[in-house]
């Protein structure tokens, strides 16, 4: 792109965003199709930047933005949000100059799920100093994979201020699937306040965004189902727990606008087709705290790769795409003109949306919101005989055990052989920073999640992925390290086994060793875990290897563990990827050293 070009690109972006919070005003109904004012026909057709070459120079800067009616400023990456996407080839060394234009503030770019030198991972106090006001640093490293991934910010609030892009490696051999087309869909999340004042509220009041409670009438519906008294307990353990099964996500639609490659739902991003191409789409979350279900009415998705590695094809309805995951996917649309991409998020508060379509300016009927699902004690471990918790347990099979009484609970530890019951830390114990714990009976894999079970689609679950290779390291781990995800919702406090980010001792690796971590999720959250530098090799309940991924989603009341080969020295990060999770303190370093 020529520099004439970039600047008449960025000037139509600015324009675009600042426009955006713009709503569907005068929009017509016809036959399942909808046909849009020609003003923003022309909006809709106008695509993320996109950059190919191995040398590329980025800078972060910010722009005035409108996607709710009110002016705001982004952060953006060469005027543009998202930021543009990264085209590079597998081989090829990439050299990344990025300067930092924002006038006080530090910033950084990290690759998410890419495999690069500590030096090049891009997070501040770790890999490196950060990039200084007025200053550039140059990331220089070969791409040693290929698949879709992304960018984001590791510096202070950047991410949820618009600091995200989408990063494509194209393959040296060909790729085991065949398609036409392709798209990139990235998800995220925006809120007109700052970042900071966001989390200062969250810390002061956690429970803002739960404006869904229970009422008096859902006492008396569940008191008539359930017995009186089961239901007055159940209601009580909740009280005890301090927290209610209303608490899907901590921060939602009430707060947030989701964006479809940084369009609202009235902006209508489209993608074109021609009918019978078999289109690739590349789903991306960059929110900074949503789960998204995604689903394309009248379409299946066949799922072809999970964090950029091939899997086994599977073809679903729908999928949960946690906060950090990537998700290949191919559709073959035909039969209509016009087909919505629909992406509700976990608790059924919002919606991302877009179309693909044979021509701009079309666009399919919006499927309503699913009901709002409400969290059961099962979901976290928590059933001991205490009632139907709302009538949402999750399936038998994947509860196995949970009826038994706390002291004599089994927890499978997902290798193979039977376990103890769940052993809770020390630093758990009587830590004013946690407020519950759970006692999980395994990986639960098999289950969709909460707000996805019986609901009459084909979703895909976690036991679905498999890679097309075997174990690429082959050795049994020779030791494990088992990490309680805890917190307390109250004080919007989130650790690991009840130690804050601050105050815990990095965890030490030795350079190519093969070892597994076991997670074990005592909150009612659902935690998306990542760990930099290395791949996280998934496990089944009997301890094989299933999927490789970068990403580990961690729903409340599941122990999963994966595999790791310890085979990058330096400083990584490990850590929850909700973003406001990992500043409030579920963070841990991770050396490996030789």
């Amino acid at each position: 792109m020529s520099d004439d070009t970039l600047h008449d690109a960025r000037s139509v972006v600015s324009r675009r965003r600042f426009v955006q919070g713009l709503g569907f005003a005068g929009l017509v109904a016809g036959t399942g199709l909808w046909r849009l004012p020609a003003a923003q026909a022309r909006q809709v057709s106008f695509p993320v930047p996109e950059l190919r070459g191995a040398t590329q120079h980025l800078h972060i800067g910010q722009l005035p933005v409108n996607f709710t009616g009110k002016a705001r400023t982004a952060i953006t990456v060469n005027q543009s949000l998202p930021a543009p996407v990264l085209r590079w080839r597998e081989g090829e060394t990439v050299n990344l100059h990025v300067h930092n234009a924002l006038r006080d503030d530090m910033t950084s770019i990290h690759w998410h799920g890419l495999l690069l030198p500590a030096n090049m991972d891009g997070v501040p106090g770790l890999s490196f100093d950060g990039i200084a006001p007025g200053q550039a640093y140059h990331y220089r490293f070969e791409l040693r994979q290929n698949g879709t991934y992304w960018y984001h910010s590791h510096s202070l609030f950047q991410e949820q201020a618009g600091l995200y892009g989408a990063i494509v490696i194209d393959p040296i051999a060909p790729p085991p699937y065949r398609y036409d087309r392709e798209h990139v869909l990235l998800l995220s999340d925006w809120t007109d306040l700052d970042g900071a004042a966001l989390y200062r509220r969250m810390k002061k009041m956690a429970m803002h965004d739960n404006t869904y409670q229970q009422t008096l009438g859902d006492l008396v519906r569940d008191a008539r189902r359930d017995g009186l008294r089961a239901t007055l307990a159940e209601r009580a353990m909740w009280a005890r727990m301090r927290m209610t099964p209303t608490d899907i996500s901590d921060i939602n639609a009430n707060t947030y606008t989701y964006l479809l490659n940084g369009h609202t739902p009235s902006a209508n991003w489209t993608g074109l087709f021609r009918p019978g191409e078999r289109v690739l789409l590349r789903l991306i979350n960059g929110s900074a705290m949503t789960h998204f279900d995604i689903r394309i009415p009248g379409l299946k998705l066949t799922v072809v790769a999970a964090d950029g590695q091939y899997v086994h094809p599977v073809s679903v309805d729908e999928l949960r795409i946690a906060t950090a995951e990537t998700f290949d996917v191919i559709v073959e649309p035909t039969g209509q003109d016009a087909f919505t991409v629909f992406a509700q998020d976990m608790g059924r508060t919002g919606f991302a949306c877009g179309t693909l379509a044979t021509r701009p300016g079309l666009a399919a009927v919006v499927p309503a919101l699913d009901r709002r699902p409400l969290l059961s004690m099962g979901d976290m471990a928590h059933d001991h005989g205490s009632g139907h918790g709302g009538g949402h347990a999750p399936p038998a099979a994947a509860h196995a055990g949970h009826a038994m009484p706390a002291d004599a609970h089994a927890a499978h530890a997902g290798h193979g052989r039977t376990a103890a019951p769940v052993n809770h830390p020390a630093s758990e114990t009587g830590s004013p920073l946690v407020d519950m714990q759970s006692h999980p009976s395994g990986p639960r894999l098999e289950d969709p999640g909460i707000g996805l079970r019986d609901n009459g689609r084909r979703v895909l679950a976690y036991a679905d992925l498999h890679s097309l290779f075997d174990d690429p390291d082959g050795r049994e781990p020779g030791r494990e390290i088992e990490l309680h995800l805890t917190g307390h919702m109250e004080k919007f406090a989130w650790n690991f086994d009840g130690i804050p980010f601050a105050g815990a001792e990095p965890i030490a690796l030795k350079y190519g060793e093969r070892m597994r971590f076991v997670l074990v999720n005592d909150t009612m959250m659902t935690h998306p875990i990542h760990l930099h530098g290395v791949w996280s090799d998934l496990e089944d309940a009997d301890g094989n290897f299933q999927v490789r991924k970068h990403t580990i989603d961690m729903p409340p009341g599941t122990r999963r563990s994966f595999r790791v080969r310890a085979d990058a020295l330096g400083r990584w990060a490990f850590h929850c990827h909700l973003l406001y999770h990992m500043e409030a303190g579920m963070m841990r370093e991770v050396r490996i050293q030789a």
